[in-house]
C-alpha cells in the first residue's frame, strides 16, 4: 500500500515590488509570495518518478509565515493516508480536512484557513493528477457528472443549488464535451492581461506595454485604477489610444471605494467604453455591489478575487450583484469549492472569469477555464480568463499563451511544482536571494 509519507511548507517570495509589478490603489509595494506545499509519498508515478503533490497558495509577503504554519497543521494530518484512496475520494480529503473543528474555529472557510486550506488541497489535486497521468482539467473534464458533484462541496448552497439541479447542468454537457476537448486543444482558452496596467508603471510604460499587448494580439486588456481620478481619466485615454475602439477596456480598483463613491468614480470614466470595473468597493458588501451594478450600467460588475468562500459567490449570484463572477484559485478552497461556484454561475448565467494575478495563478487558473468550458457551462463566449506575465519561469510546467489564449496543458498534475533552485533562491528568509543580495530589506522586514 503506497502512502503518504511526508510534507514539506516554504515561505517562498519574490522582490516584485522593486519594479511595480503587481501595484494598485491597495497593494502599492507587495512582493509575490507562495507558501508553497509538497506531499511526498512512497509510491511511483506513471512516468517513474517518485510520485509527489506540489501546491500552493498566494499572498503579497507579510504574513506569508502564518499562512504557512496553518498550512503545516492541516498538511501533517495526510501523512499515513493511502494514496489510491485519498486520489479515488478527494471529496472525503476536502471534508476531512474541513472538518477539523479546532483549526476551522480560527476562521471557518475564510482568511488564513481558508487559504492554507487552498495550498495542501491545491497539492493533493496535483497529486492526484500525476497519479492518474493527465492534466487536473482533463482529469475532471473526465468525471461522470455524478463524480464531479461528488467533489463539489455543495454545504450551505441547497437554496441556491441542489444536487440534483447540479447533475442536470453537468448531463446536459455530456453530449457535447469531446467536440469541445478537441476545440480546446486546438485553439486554446481566451485570456485577457493586467500585465499593462499595473499601478505604479509610468504613463510611458503603460502606453509601452498597451501596444505590446495588441501587437501579441489581446483583444481584453484590464488597467488598476481608484488613486487619482484626474489620473486614472488619463490612463484610459492612453489605454483607449492606443488599443482602439473596438477592443474591450476594464479596470480594477482593488476595494478601495465606498459604494457612493465607486458609483461616481466609474461614472467618471464610463466614456472610455469600460467592459467591467472590478472590485469597486469593499468584497464583503454583497449588497453594495448590487447597488453599484445598477448605477453603473452597462458597465458591468466583475468581483470575486477576495471572495473567501462559495456561500458568498452563492449571494452575489443571488442578488443579482455582478455579471463576473471571479473565481480564485489560492482563495477558495481548492477546486473542491471552485467545482460548486462554476455549476452556481452557470445556472445563473453569469460568465466565470478567473483572478489570476499573482504567482502561480495563472497556472491553476487555466485548468478552472478549460473544465467550465469543457463540462460545465459549456461555453467560451463572453468569458475570459486573466493573464499577467510575471514569475513563470520559476515552475517546471508553466502556463503557455499564445495569440491571448492559454494551451491546454498537456503535462500531469496541476501545473503548480516549482523549481527546487528557485525554491531554494527565493525561501524567506534564508534562500540565496535574500541573504545574498537583500539582507537589508530581510533585517528591515523583521523590524
Amino acid at each position: 500500500m503506497a502512502t503518504i509519507t511526508g510534507v514539506s511548507i516554504d515561505d517562498v517570495r519574490f522582490p516584485t515590488s522593486l519594479s511595480a509589478d503587481g501595484s494598485d490603489a491597495m497593494n502599492k509595494d507587495g512582493d509575490y509570495s507562495a507558501v508553497y506545499v509538497t506531499l511526498t509519498t512512497d509510491a511511483v508515478g506513471p512516468d517513474g518518478t517518485p510520485l509527489a503533490g506540489h501546491g500552493l497558495t498566494f499572498t503579497i509577503g507579510r504574513g506569508n509565515d502564518i499562512v504557512a504554519v496553518a498550512a503545516r497543521q492541516q498538511a501533517e494530518t495526510l501523512v499515513g493516508l493511502d494514496v489510491d484512496r485519498a486520489v479515488g475520494d478527494l471529496g472525503a480529503v476536502y471534508r476531512g480536512l474541513t472538518s477539523d473543528s479546532q483549526i476551522r474555529w480560527l476562521g471557518p472557510e475564510k482568511g488564513v484557513v481558508q487559504l492554507s486550506l487552498a495550498a495542501v488541497m491545491n497539492a493533493v489535486w496535483d497529486l492526484a493528477g500525476r497519479h492518474a497521468g493527465k492534466p487536473v482539467w482533463r482529469l475532471l473534464a473526465d468525471m461522470t457528472p455524478e463524480q464531479l458533484v461528488d467533489v463539489a462541496d455543495l454545504r450551505y448552497l441547497s437554496d441556491a443549488l441542489t444536487r440534483e439541479e447540479a447533475l442536470e447542468l453537468l448531463r446536459a454537457q455530456e453530449p457535447g464535451k469531446a467536440g469541445r476537448i478537441a476545440e480546446l486543444e486546438a485553439e486554446g482558452y481566451p485570456c485577457y492581461t493586467t500585465s499593462a496596467g499595473w499601478l505604479g508603471y509610468s504613463d510611458e510604460k503603460l502606453r509601452r506595454l498597451c501596444q505590446e499587448a495588441v501587437d501579441e494580439g489581446y483583444g481584453h486588456i484590464k488597467l488598476k485604477v481608484g488613486a487619482d481620478l484626474e489620473h486614472d481619466r488619463l490612463r484610459c485615454q492612453i489605454a483607449r489610444d492606443v488599443i482602439g475602439p473596438d477592443r474591450k477596456l476594464m479596470i480594477d480598483a482593488n476595494q478601495v471605494w465606498d459604494v457612493d463613491q465607486a458609483i461616481e468614480w466609474v461614472n467618471a470614466l464610463a466614456d472610455f467604453d469600460l467592459l467591467w470595473i472590478e472590485e469597486p468597493t469593499s468584497p464583503d458588501d454583497v449588497l453594495g455591489h448590487a447597488t453599484i451594478r445598477k448605477a453603473v450600467a452597462p458597465i458591468g460588475v466583475a468581483t470575486g478575487e477576495h471572495g473567501h468562500n462559495r456561500v458568498m459567490f452563492k449571494q452575489l449570484l443571488q442578488a443579482g450583484a455582478i455579471d463576473y463572477c471571479q473565481i480564485d484559485t489560492g482563495r477558495l478552497g481548492s477546486l473542491n469549492e471552485i467545482v460548486a461556484v462554476l455549476l452556481m454561475a452557470a445556472k445563473f448565467g453569469v460568465p466565470v472569469c478567473p483572478h489570476a494575478g499573482g504567482v502561480g495563478l495563472c497556472e491553476m487558473v487555466q485548468h478552472v477555464s478549460m473544465l467550465d468550458f469543457v463540462a460545465v457551462s459549456g461555453s467560451r463566449e463572453g468569458r475570459v480568463a486573466e493573464f499577467v506575465d510575471h514569475l513563470h519561469e520559476h515552475f517546471t510546467d508553466p502556463c503557455v499563451v499564445d495569440s491571448a489564449a492559454y494551451v491546454a496543458p498537456t503535462r500531469p498534475g496541476y501545473s503548480t511544482e516549482m523549481h527546487a533552485a528557485s525554491v531554494a533562491d527565493y525561501r524567506w528568509p534564508q534562500g540565496t536571494y535574500w541573504t545574498e543580495r537583500h539582507a537589508d530589506a530581510v533585517a528591515a522586514a523583521r523590524g
